[in-house]
């Protein structure tokens, strides 16, 4: 019988059906790095045109997630795509290293600074602790087949890294960027320390929203004023849902333009905006309520009411932010704890008076609450509204609240001294606006996002109360508060010895080392800087310092949340150092979630560790879903999604199978 196999021209290949990806791709690893596949790609770029792809720091912190592998793997088809068509395409890796939750896994472990360890030893863990979690997300990356410059990355706790942090400041105060201010800006109570705008997250909370009677200071001319008699205490009527900071109330804002009304209330009669009137008269148990008079808001600036918690007088103001959207029209107004309480204040010559402590507790002095604290003192506040007969409505209150980012508790505004990247000083908010306009935006909605968000940006809190940071490298004149004359050459001077000693030789430094006979007058600050102040001067930390490198760079690739952390950093340090921007483009992707659209959490569980997927499955298979996805929204991962991938990648490897043989 014939064998007839032996009459087919059959396929023939030594390429296998079967991948075996998770066996074989740490041997291609392996192969790679021992060819110096990163630097024969350099070598193969050189005197070709330049394409710089800036790496946004990771934190060092935690195990990487498939969100991590879309940001990496995306970095990586770019800069090996452009390296095939012909640029030189350099890719440097980074980690930001410096900040709290580095800070609360190494007290888990040593306790506080200057308890169990001083604050230099403490200083040493978190580096310590840095470093280990650089080296474990590095092995992830690289096991995810990204090809870079993993043998020397920037970390933003390298010692020159951190001279060039300051230097960095050092240029932004030249440039008359900085200012020191006394103003209430975003503060952890758990943190124990201000918060940049991008460490808030808004969630919905449930607060206690209170209507207070603020009696007139003088009722006799508050009669004359609106022209009643004889209808009893005549009050102002404000609605609040932060019952706490009544301690800290110096004044009652209204709208000039505004029609307001006194409505009877029982034996009292209290002033309230006319649009809000049924609304109000609702809240306070009035079927049909009765006008007694009306007045413009105009009328009513500087006429004086009484605060509940106080014997002293505070003035009625003229304030645009006040609406008829909620409350009563009348808002109670307490400039160390709130933006715009804090602008009218100052036009009004306010005191800023801040009764609360750094962890939430009343400040000694404070009346009634001393000793409290504020989030467990709503009881006791409107115990003491209702015993003073001030206390018109008690009802909670659904809505969108701050909460810090890493603890994700209610965060409270809290005037205290910090240090301020101005944005109207000297133009800088104006300038990054113009600068957007230059940018390319992929998706080209991220020029609207970011618009948005300059457009309501406040000038930039850069301090943090912290331990394990880069230093505010300043000396303060102990009698006025002016810095050093001579701060930006003292800035150089102590950037030397940091990139010797690292951020210990700020905080060991005694000031008569570098100041010499002027050592008594002046002290050093202790602040630390907010940590995407770090991440922000990568373009000058990295791309004006490594060999090879550029800036502006060609390209920022993130993901969307960073319109209003990194990009937005990046820019305004940009711009407040070297007036331009640091990118000529941005690119955004979407957010990693579920099978079902849900965000990635750990509290629902279904985060999935990009080291499991590769064990599992291989990160050929990683990189297909990532390839295969519309990076520009929201981008699915599930384990039957990356079946359906698996399966997607078999049917690519037998077609090349195929026409190989």
């Amino acid at each position: 019988m014939s064998d007839y196999k032996n009459t087919l021209n059959l396929p023939e290949t030594g390429f296998p059906m079967k991948a075996n990806l998770t066996q074989r791709e740490p041997q291609r690893l392996k192969q790679w790095e021992e060819m110096g596949l990163y630097q024969k790609m350099r070598e193969a770029g050189e005197g070709k045109p330049t394409f710089i792809l800036h790496d946004g720091p990771p934190y060092a912190n935690g195990e990487l997630h498939v969100g991590h592998a879309v940001n990496k793997i995306l970095k990586d088809i770019i800069i090996k795509s452009k390296t095939l068509s012909g640029f030189d395409s350099p890719y440097v890796p980074g980690w930001d290293c410096h900040g709290l939750p580095i800070e609360l896994n190494v007290e888990k472990k040593v306790g506080k600074p200057g308890h169990k360890v001083t604050a230099s030893e403490f200083r040493q863990k978190c580096r310590e602790y840095a470093a280990k979690q650089v080296n474990n997300q590095c092995d992830d990356f690289k096991r995810m087949g990204v090809v870079g410059d993993w043998d020397d990355p920037y970390l933003t706790m390298n010692f020159s890294f951190e001279a060039n942090i300051v230097r960095t400041l050092g240029k932004i105060i030249d440039n008359g960027h900085l200012q020191q201010g006394f103003k209430p800006v975003h503060w952890c109570l758990d943190c124990g320390s201000a918060l940049a705008e991008a460490e808030v997250e808004y969630q919905d909370k449930v607060s206690s929203a209170i209507d207070v009677a603020f009696p007139f200071a003088d009722q006799k001319a508050a009669e004359a004023l609106l022209g009643v008699n004889g209808v009893g205490e005549l009050s102002v009527a404000i609605w609040t849902t932060t019952p706490w900071t009544l301690a800290a109330n110096r004044g009652v804002s209204v709208a000039a333009d505004l029609d307001y009304v006194l409505m009877r209330l029982g034996e009292r009669a209290v002033l309230v905006a006319e649009a809000l009137l049924e609304e109000c008269a609702g809240r306070f148990g009035v079927d049909s309520p009765e006008n007694l008079a009306r007045v413009k808001g105009s009328v009513l600036d500087r006429v004086r009411v009484v605060p509940p918690f106080s014997d002293e007088s505070v003035p009625l103001m003229l304030g645009d932010h006040v609406t008829t959207d909620a409350g009563t029209g009348c808002v109670h107004t307490a400039p160390a704890h709130g933006l715009e309480d804090f602008q009218i204040g100052k036009a009004y010559d306010l005191a800023v008076y801040n009764p609360v402590g750094g962890n939430g507790v009343y400040v000694e002095g404070t009346p009634v609450f001393e000793g409290k604290h504020i989030f467990k003192a709503n009881d006791e506040i409107i115990e003491e509204l209702e015993a003073r007969n001030r206390l018109l409505c008690h009802r909670p209150f659904t809505h969108s609240y701050p909460h810090c980012w890493r603890h994700k508790t209610p965060i409270i505004y809290r005037a205290t001294p910090q240090w301020f990247v101005s944005m109207d000083k000297q133009g800088l908010l104006t300038q990054a606006q113009a600068a957007v306009e230059t940018v390319s935006w992929v998706p080209d909605w991220g020029r609207a996002r970011i618009d948005a968000m300059l457009e309501s940006r406040p000038d930039w809190c850069i301090s943090r109360q912290r331990t394990w940071g880069a230093p505010i490298t300043l000396f303060v004149n102990k009698f006025d508060g002016s810095l050093h004359p001579n701060t930006v050459d003292l800035i150089e001077q102590v950037a030397l010895r940091i990139e010797e000693k690292g951020i210990d030789a700020w905080f060991d430094l005694d000031v008569a080392d570098i100041l010499g006979d002027e050592a008594d007058a002046y002290e050093k600050v202790t602040d630390t800087l907010d940590v995407w102040f770090d991440s922000g001067v990568t373009h000058a930390c990295v791309l004006r310092e490594r060999h090879g490198l550029s800036a502006p760079a060609d390209l920022y690739l993130e993901g969307s949340d960073q319109h209003r952390g990194w990009f937005q950093s990046s820019l305004l340090t940009g711009i407040g150092a070297y007036d331009e921007s640091p990118y000529r483009q941005v690119l955004t992707h979407g957010f990693t979630v579920d099978g079902e659209g849900r965000k990635m959490s750990k509290s629902i569980g279904n985060i999935i560790p990009a080291k499991k997927a590769m064990n599992d499955m291989g990160a050929d298979i990683l990189r297909l879903w990532v390839a295969s996805a519309d990076y520009r929204n929201e981008i699915a991962a599930s384990d039957e999604i990356f079946k359906r991938t698996s399966d997607t990648y078999r049917r690519i490897r037998n077609t090349a199978r195929f026409l190989l043989a």
